[in-house]
């Protein structure tokens, strides 16, 4: 079996800082989803220099397979420190896959207000979409093979790392 090398997560962090730049303003909010999502919004947020505190969201309670699959065993709660109603959103996952994170995410910051505008930015994009949802920022797109995955890892000093696993 060979070892597939993936991109350098940092590598990727600094093309989304460079896309995501001229695009945004000091007032753009930024959430991301628990876990990885929410590592990527707090690195994103400080290389931005944006003045809204970033947010976060887990979004357990919101997916649609919530009753087949259960509940994960770290329910972290969601927390968003700013008036989402008319603010200029980016949504930060770290690996896109089918969208339904992405549906559920959205279902849940509207619990909190309308946004004028949500954007995505993803890490990672695999591919093998089940809704009309497309990340407007990309680190890097991947195609994985049946049964792979793709996890953001962080080291106790912060930095980012991709892991490739099988399902």
């Amino acid at each position: 079996m060979s070892v597939r090398a993936l991109p350098d997560a940092e590598a990727l962090l600094t093309s989304l800082v460079q896309q995501m730049r001229p695009h945004v303003s000091p007032m753009t909010g930024l959430i991301g989803i628990v876990t990885g999502g929410a590592w990527l919004a707090e690195r994103l947020h400080a290389a931005l220099g944006l003045k809204v505190p970033f947010g976060t969201l887990d979004v357990s309670f919101y997916r649609d397979d919530f009753q087949h699959k259960g509940l994960k065993r770290k329910v972290a709660p969601s927390d968003i420190p700013f008036e989402v109603d008319a603010c200029d959103l980016i949504l930060i996952d770290d690996v896109l896959y089918t969208g339904r994170t992405i549906r559920a995410a959205m279902n849940e910051l509207f619990d909190y207000g309308r946004p004028s505008r949500i954007r995505l930015a993803s890490l990672v994009d695999r591919g093998g979409r089940e809704l009309p949802i497309a990340a407007q920022f990309v680190g890097a797109n991947i195609e994985l093979a049946k049964g792979e995955s793709i996890e953001l890892t962080r080291d106790a000093q912060g930095r980012l790392a991709l892991m490739l696993t099988r399902e």
